[in-house]
């Protein structure tokens, strides 16, 4: 009996000596980053689009575009455009850096507040093929706030050199990719 045990020890630490498997695999950590990114990118180049209509000229030429845009005071869109950007940005900064953190989850819960008055606006002006889009990025959202302030939370750190080099170079990254693009088109093509 004795020796069927040690086998089965012994076979156990061959298990345990094998090595691990290397590679990409899924984890909530590494789904939460990439879900940050992307849609960090995306409600900061959107709310950048909105902010642009602070410009009278492209308020006016903007319901050609969006139609649900006649029926928003300009001021209340480029508010909101506001709200995306810092959103979008407050997605992926705060938890990159590790300053203020915290920050990231309640930038998640802001767009996700954002994103059930657009649905309930949509619904209300009975532009019901918009609300999907809404109840996505709305859920998203509210994932990312879930997983950053319980399930994944990040560490609060100090500021470091390096910190700040990669906030430059996502910010960088973020006029290059989304602000410049969306300015271009809204100032050079017809809406």
């Amino acid at each position: 009996m004795s020796q069927h045990v040690n086998e089965n020890l012994l076979g156990a630490e061959n298990i345990e000596r094998q090595p691990q498997r290397r590679g990409a695999r899924f984890t909530l950590n590494g789904a939460l980053w990439a879900l940050q990114g992307l849609f960090g990118f995306f409600f900061a180049g959107s709310g950048f689009g909105k902010v642009l209509l602070y410009d009278g000229a492209l308020y006016a030429a903007a319901p050609r575009a969006v139609a649900w845009y006649a029926a928003v005071p300009q001021p209340l869109i480029v508010f909101i455009g506001v709200c995306e950007v810092l959103g979008g940005v407050g997605l992926i900064l705060p938890a990159m850096t590790g300053v203020k953190p915290k920050l990231t989850p309640l930038a998640a819960a802001g767009l996700t507040l954002t994103m059930i008055l657009a649905a309930g606006f949509h619904i209300m002006r009975g532009e019901y093929a918009l609300v999907p889009a809404n109840i996505l990025l709305g859920g998203v959202s509210a994932y990312i706030a879930v997983g950053r302030w319980k399930l994944r939370p990040v560490a609060p750190a100090t500021i470091t050199t390096s910190g700040v080099l990669k906030s430059l170079a996502v910010l960088g990254a973020l006029a290059l990719l989304g602000f410049a693009p969306t300015w271009y088109t809204m100032t050079h093509a017809a809406f």
